[in-house]
């Protein structure tokens, strides 16, 4: 997720309309993008996606340049995701507040990958997005996160390794069954402590 041109930026914290509109059409697909896999629901992501932006003008002129832009913009946009799912079910842990896996607007992998995500722990799954989807180097997804680079490469990779089994799951057996489809399909989270499902927004 590259940042727009510094120029623009200034320009837009100086109150330029016009380098604002460019901004947002520099970043509004990566926070589509990132939103949509964090909500797991296109029509919710959209909404998001307007309200970070909003969030963004509101709040432009106290953008500092200390970090990235899109830095900050996922930042802004990751707390209107944790406030609208708060606001919707009254709850303050975001595995609660997420909704079960919906049928994706892309059919087969799709719903595939949205169920996979939502059998992950809140920081595992804010961790992967952060990467896989937005883009984000250890580093920035660090700050977004508040955590070490160091911890952002472990949550990552224990992700990937919970996602790789939970797709393994649906390899054949040796006798032909499929295996997500003998008995119950467990999320793959062995070794997630309970802290892991506490909200640190």
């Amino acid at each position: 997720m590259d940042d727009p041109d510094p120029a623009t930026i200034r320009a837009a914290v100086g109150g330029d309309l016009g380098a604002f509109e460019e901004i947002v059409r520099c970043c509004q697909g990566p926070v589509w993008r990132y939103l949509r896999r964090f909500v797991g629901d296109a029509a919710l992501a959209e909404d998001l996606t307007q309200e970070t932006f909003i969030r963004v003008y509101r709040r432009i002129d106290t953008y500092r340049f200390g970090s990235r832009f899109t830095t900050w913009t996922i930042q802004i946009a990751r707390n209107a995701a944790i406030d609208a799912l708060r606001s919707r079910d009254r709850r303050e842990r975001l595995v609660d507040a997420l909704p079960p896996p919906r049928p994706s607007s892309q059919p087969g992998l799709g719903a595939e990958i949205e169920a996979a995500l939502a059998t992950l722990s809140p920081k595992l799954r804010d961790a992967v997005l952060l990467v896989e989807v937005a883009g984000f180097t250890y580093v920035d997804a660090g700050e977004v996160l508040g955590v070490p680079t160091g911890t952002v490469k472990s949550r990552v990779s224990q992700a990937r390794d919970q996602l790789v089994a939970w797709f393994e799951a649906d390899e054949p057996d040796p006798v032909g069954r499929t295996r997500r489809g003998v008995g119950t399909r467990r999320p793959a989270r062995a070794g997630a402590d309970a802290t892991d499902r506490e909200l640190r927004p």
